[in-house]
């Protein structure tokens, strides 16, 4: 069962995001990690590309891993980033010749050192252009249960100049065929409610899965707040400050994150998607703590 199948049945999910290792010790760690974390039956776990389009090399076999080791569903990051069509359509088919069946397009940002957005020459300038490619090609293979997810942006959304130009963004990605939405970083459950309100205003109706950011330590919050552009809560900032060793930071950054999961829960959110930076504690004592338990 794609995710898409999932949110029409009204299931809530429990997902996790990985990243690909760049060292054989950090490759045992995500093994670790990933059996762990499927102990606690999620619905899925998404594989990034890592920054700016690096490791998909290293992507794509931790894809292979989850989709023929575990029972859990892959969900397969690919961008526009630095690749020609013809290098994405090829991506594409290798993953649907192994039975990947949902994705996650973005555009992706620019490669370190570029400080302005380019496409390939022979490239997409647009995730809604990779939506339409992954529609094509499944189609051009047979495949018929595409499950296609793409980003939203609760955070820039609370920003009133950028609010019709991302909900303007979203509406292309719904139009060129994407099932549902997941969120980047945010830490308020307004922000959310604001967003999911405002794009069924504006004819946007795709579920809407938000991303929780487990921030367990105060180098953590501040890295997370310079890649995003989303700063750290004032309060969660000042308890990871005192925090008086690494046991407590991360009880301080889990009950934060519970806090805000619950939150979203409650105003309606089809499920939580938890950024996991392939460790597992934090990400299993905030299911604990959410009590999410899977049936």
């Amino acid at each position: 069962m794609t995710i898409r199948d999932l949110l029409a049945a009204g299931r809530r999910t429990l997902s996790y995001e990985l990243f690909p290792p760049r060292t054989p010790a950090a490759e045992s760690t995500l093994m670790e990690t990933m059996d762990l974390l499927a102990a606690t039956r999620p619905d899925f776990m998404s594989i990034t590309y890592g920054a700016s389009g690096t490791t998909r090399g290293t992507s794509r076999s931790v894809v292979h891993r989850l989709a023929v080791q575990h029972t859990i569903p892959p969900l397969a990051h690919l961008t526009c980033v630095d690749q020609s069509r013809a290098e994405l359509v090829e991506v594409i088919e290798t993953y649907l010749a192994e039975g990947v069946r949902d994705f996650l397009a973005l555009r992706g940002d620019p490669p370190r050192g570029q400080v302005d957005w380019r496409p390939h020459p022979d490239g997409l300038l647009y995730a809604s252009e990779l939506v339409t490619l992954l529609r094509e090609v499944a189609r051009a293979h047979g495949v018929q249960d595409l499950s296609v997810g793409v980003t939203a942006f609760p955070a820039q959304h609370a920003i009133e100049r950028f609010r019709q130009l991302g909900l303007d963004v979203l509406r292309a990605k719904q139009d060129a065929g994407a099932d549902f939405a997941i969120t980047q970083v945010f830490y308020e459950v307004d922000q959310y409610v604001a967003l999911v309100e405002d794009a069924a205003a504006d004819g946007i109706h795709l579920p809407v899965i938000p991303e929780v950011m487990p921030l367990v330590s105060l180098r953590r919050a501040k890295r997370a707040a310079e890649l995003t552009g989303v700063p750290t809560p004032d309060e969660l900032f000042a308890e990871l400050e005192v925090a008086e060793d690494d046991a407590a930071a991360r009880a301080a950054g889990v009950a934060h994150a519970a806090r805000l999961s619950r939150g979203l829960l409650d105003a309606g959110a089809p499920g939580i998607h938890i950024i996991t930076f392939n460790q597992h504690a934090a990400a299993l004592e905030l299911v604990d703590a959410m009590g999410l338990v899977r049936d």
